[in-house]
């Protein structure tokens, strides 16, 4: 089982209290993130062969986040440097419940300027997963270079995953957040999306109107609350969440997309009956990233999450 992630990978700045807003924190802690970086980290973490393909600045930033991925065994032969733009950043203010809000640095970032030639298609050949957001669909050249990558990885049958991350400050409008976001669903074969999500983009509860004709699966999540698979002849697997005391939930949604990569895909013709017991691990995994504060700091292991199951299990 291996999975290739393909976008921006950042440094998220997390205020160091609950409840303040950016402008308000005293100070804040460096961690790496960018929600397709913090997948290619979750999958490794819980075992399994990660790559990410993206673009960073050539800049100390930039070679640290590398570095931090390729401590986490994350092969990193598709990242490339930018000599135009300095590696993108995040401040992220947590309120009291540990959710976010998030001020950009990207004036234009390096992840934003990847063009096409610089897509390594034989780094796509090499996993058997492709997982995406939306963001690097914002601007161009990135948005060609998805493009590109995402028709290789469908013309060499990979499985792919997208997840629609709404970063509504990051498009010029709602309007254009809403396009751009839906013009990621025809490649996928698994949608993972959030609650507020599938709201801002059918403007309602529905699943329907997301369905394309590759898609095999809908996963909303609905944070502590757990999540709900939807299968394309109406049916629907529901697991609850686990409850824990959210220090940040930032990666928590990228964290649950891994956990649900490495249970599907080593079952690819036949995992219908194992998606009850997939959609639980995820919510675990997806809990125990709140934990601490940043994304790939605070992923689990394979170990740690089931050891984390047992024990709610008793």
């Amino acid at each position: 089982m291996s999975v290739l992630s393909f976008g921006e990978l950042l440094i998220d700045f997390v205020a160091l209290e609950q409840g303040r807003t950016v402008g308000e924190a005293s100070g804040f802690v460096k961690a790496p993130g960018g929600a397709p970086a913090n997948v290619a980290a979750a999958v490794a973490r819980l075992g399994h062969a990660s790559a990410f393909m993206g673009q960073v600045g050539d800049d100390p930033f930039g070679r640290h986040l590398a570095g931090v991925l390729a401590a986490a065994a994350v092969d990193i032969s598709g990242l490339t440097y930018s000599r135009e733009a300095r590696t993108a950043l995040a401040f992220v203010a947590n309120t009291a419940d540990g959710d976010r809000s998030f001020m950009f640095y990207r004036h234009p970032s390096a992840d934003m300027l990847m063009t096409a030639d610089e897509v390594d298609t034989a780094v796509i050949d090499a996993y058997a997963a492709f997982h995406y957001g939306s963001i690097t669909f914002i601007h161009e050249p990135a948005a060609s270079a998805l493009r590109l990558a995402l028709e290789h990885a469908v013309a060499r049958g990979k499985f792919i995953s997208y997840d629609p991350n709404l970063r509504l400050p990051l498009w010029q409008s709602a309007a254009a957040a809403k396009a751009g976001m839906l013009a990621g669903l025809p490649y996928a074969n698994l949608l993972k999306i959030s609650e507020e999500e599938l709201e801002f983009l059918t403007g309602s509860a529905d699943v329907r109107p997301l369905w394309r004709e590759r898609m095999e699966l809908i996963c909303v999540t609905y944070g502590a609350a757990g999540a709900v698979i939807h299968l394309r002849d109406g049916s629907r697997i529901e697991r609850s969440g686990y409850r824990v005391q959210a220090a940040d939930t930032t990666g928590a949604g990228d964290a649950f997309a891994a956990a649900m990569l490495t249970g599907l895909l080593p079952h690819r013709e036949n995992y219908h009956e194992r998606l009850p017991a997939i959609l639980d691990f995820a919510n675990a995994v997806g809990a125990l990233t709140c934990l601490g504060k940043g994304a790939i700091p605070s992923l689990p292991t394979m170990a740690q999450a089931l050891a984390f199951q047992a024990e709610r299990a008793q």
